[in-house]
């Protein structure tokens, strides 16, 4: 049962945390390439007035950190759920074995 419950209440929170996670990386890609550009915003693909290497560095950019941060925030909320109801919410019912051939 506690397996069902972790997968129930993941699906909601998993949401939130998505949301959470993308706020966060946009604040992070802010300020990052505030340092970096020294602008604001990073340059935007279509814009004909930026370097095709400034706006590739800045997808690169934004491409880690999201990632980055996704990451952390769906590894914690699967943690902070299986450490409340007992049981890992995303694991597959039936337990994966790997066979080594010997």
């Amino acid at each position: 049962m506690s397996r069902v419950a972790a997968q129930l209440a993941y699906k909601p929170a998993s949401l939130v945390l998505g949301a959470v996670a993308s706020a966060v990386s946009a604040a992070a890609v802010h300020q990052v390439w505030k340092r970096i550009g020294g602008t604001e915003q990073p340059p935007h693909a279509q814009d004909p007035n930026q370097d095709w290497a400034e706006v590739l560095l800045a997808a690169a950019i934004q491409g880690a950190i999201f990632a980055f941060v996704r990451a952390a925030v769906e590894r914690a909320g699967a943690a902070s759920i299986g450490r409340a109801l007992g049981d890992w919410p995303t694991r597959n019912s039936k337990p994966t074995r790997v066979k080594v051939p010997i």
